[in-house]
């Protein structure tokens, strides 16, 4: 099935129709690839968007935000099962195999049009304020801003939310956990959005 639609010409995918029909083809692959990770696209989609929309960016791209935020984990349907269950106690090896999902994702959607403007933000949505992430270690406004707004995001649902079963905590000490992190792993501006947006 993924086979056909890999084999149209590239003008077809110049349209937002054939876009949300990518977009449902590719998170199939991530719910086959793990339900955790399909709902946790989800999740950050959702956070993304409220942040974005409190930041008052246009329309336009906090929409690029929600679809970059679905698909900010595409990659890891590339990393082994094994490694991802171990998830965050891996060997330097294991981690170095996990961190490449950032260009793997990103090299799933380079030869399609309409997913061109999603590439920058999934490429770098694990790079660091403080210039200390990855795959490039940009710094600072140097990162997509769409690449920060996940970033915090995918931080707060994959660590610190409150309705994560594993990582209870209260909203009042995952707000302060974010703070703690802000200047240095996230975009304080980010930050304060998100918390705004919290509520």
């Amino acid at each position: 099935m993924y086979m056909l639609t890999l084999m149209h010409p590239p003008e077809i995918y110049a349209n937002t129709e054939t876009l949300g029909a990518m977009m449902t083809n590719l998170m199939h692959l991530i719910e086959l690839k793990s339900t955790n990770l399909y709902l946790h696209s989800h999740q950050v989609a959702n956070y993304a968007v409220s942040v974005a929309a409190k930041m008052r960016l246009p329309r336009e791209e906090i929409e690029r935000i929600r679809c970059a935020a679905m698909l900010h984990d595409l990659g890891q349907i590339t990393v082994p099962s094994a490694i991802l269950a171990k998830m965050p106690y891996l060997s330097t090896r294991e981690l170095s195999v996990y961190k490449n999902h950032c260009n793997a994702g990103s090299n799933m959607l380079e030869n399609i049009a309409c997913c061109q403007e999603l590439i920058p933000y999934i490429r770098y949505h694990h790079e660091r304020w403080d210039g200390k992430g990855y795959p490039k270690r940009l710094k600072g406004v140097n990162i997509p801003l769409g690449a920060r707004i996940i970033a915090v995001a995918d931080h707060y649902d994959r660590f610190i939310n409150p309705c994560t079963q594993n990582w209870a905590k209260t909203k009042e000490e995952a707000v302060r956990e974010l703070l703690s992190l802000s200047g240095m792993a996230l975009d304080p501006e980010v930050v304060r959005a998100f918390i705004d947006a919290l509520g």
